[in-house]
């Protein structure tokens, strides 16, 4: 999962998984799910994302991360 922010549009997208969309839903006013060919959701677009969510701080809990070798 990667995020990317878009300060000329205030947008933030989460990328769920690295395949493209091929649809896109609109699922409540300036909130789009990306969807890839077999209908699975690929993205999820924030617009006016200031407007919507806190950007100033990312929590996470109990992801099943890996580390990196040093």
């Amino acid at each position: 999962m990667r995020l990317s922010y878009h300060k000329e549009t205030d947008s933030l997208y989460i990328h769920l998984v690295e395949r493209p969309g091929v649809e896109a839903e609109e699922v409540a006013k300036g909130l789009i799910i990306d969807f890839d060919a077999d209908g699975l959701p690929v993205g999820i677009d924030i617009e006016h994302a200031r407007n919507v969510i806190d950007l100033t701080k990312l929590d996470t809990e109990s992801l099943p991360l890996k580390g990196k070798a040093a």
